[in-house]
């Protein structure tokens, strides 16, 4: 039987805060600091299931795939603020990483509310990206009972895609759906029904997860560095330039001429000055290896 809006554990409310309005600011921000410490355990007891999603996403965009976010409200942003986050770190593409939120786009600056409740909205959008078996969608809701998010994995699923639903109730309806589930109970929110508090921090924690680790399997870092960050500003210029002499080991002298002859990129400057590979070389390995730096330096050997 489907549970009612106030049997779910995001939407009850947490004890001794009828006065909240009433107390003094210092004890306001105690208060909300102790529901907010309470996330990261609440994360961490779902690790077996976040690593089964790391490597199961990877393995479909090592194959060429890609990762969707798929989401409604709250969770359908923070889904586009993960996915966006993921070509100036990692290097990918806007068709490898992106997201899908109810209503569209500009849904991420003004609520469109209603488009949350239509999973036809989730297919039209699944359909018009043509999800197939290569892709990973990740479906993002608090309560794991949103049609958009719901019927979304569901089509996904059945197209062949990985699906993976991250909720903060258990025995969620979205996780039922999905292939993987990743339910982060992290109980009544400080604010009554507002899971853009606890809950979106778990699920921005958990994409955190998702994006980032998939990314260290995909050898889109070396070691701890954002090897393939794209200097794209003056900031990122000097980064990339320390992330290059940190990696070869040489002189900022020989590390600026190269990265500039790589057109800033970090991966093929470091192949360029330990392999003596040129860029059109180091840009190939690169691409032989699927962007995988040590793999694409061990090809010259």
């Amino acid at each position: 039987m489907t549970r009612g809006i106030s049997d779910l554990v995001t939407e009850q409310r947490l004890p001794g805060l009828d006065d909240l309005d009433a107390l003094p600011t210092i004890d306001l921000v105690r208060r909300m600091s102790e529901q907010d410490a309470l996330v990261p355990a609440a994360v961490a007891g779902q690790s077996e299931q976040i690593a089964a999603a790391v490597d199961a996403v990877s393995a479909r965009l090592r194959q060429g795939g890609r990762l969707i976010y798929l989401g409604a409200g709250t969770a359908g942003r923070i889904g586009m603020l993960d996915a966006s986050e993921c070509g100036p770190t990692f290097g990918t593409t806007p068709s490898e990483v992106f997201a899908l939120i109810a209503g569209g786009p500009s849904a991420f600056a003004v609520a469109v509310e209603g488009a949350e409740d239509s999973a036809a909205l989730a297919v039209a959008d699944l359909t018009e990206v043509e999800v197939s078996a290569a892709d990973a969608v990740v479906g993002i809701s608090a309560s794991g009972r949103t049609p958009y998010a719901v019927g979304g994995v569901r089509h996904a699923r059945a197209a062949g895609a990985l699906t993976v639903g991250v909720a903060c109730n258990a025995g969620s309806a979205l996780g039922a759906a999905a292939e993987i589930a990743i339910e982060v109970v992290v109980g009544p929110e400080f604010l009554t029904g507002s899971t853009r508090l606890k809950a979106g921090t778990a699920q921005k924690l958990v994409c955190n997860m998702i994006s980032t680790l998939t990314m260290v399997r995909l050898g889109r870092t070396h070691g701890n560095l954002m090897s393939h960050l794209v200097a794209s500003n003056e900031k990122l210029w000097a980064r990339a330039q320390d992330m290059v002499s940190s990696i070869t080991g040489l002189p900022d002298a020989e590390v600026g001429p190269a990265l500039r002859a790589a057109d800033g990129s970090v991966p093929a400057a470091v192949i360029m000055l330990l392999t003596g590979a040129d860029p059109a070389e180091a840009r190939a390995a690169l691409d032989r290896t699927s962007g995988n730096l040590r793999e694409a330096i061990r090809s010259f050997t």
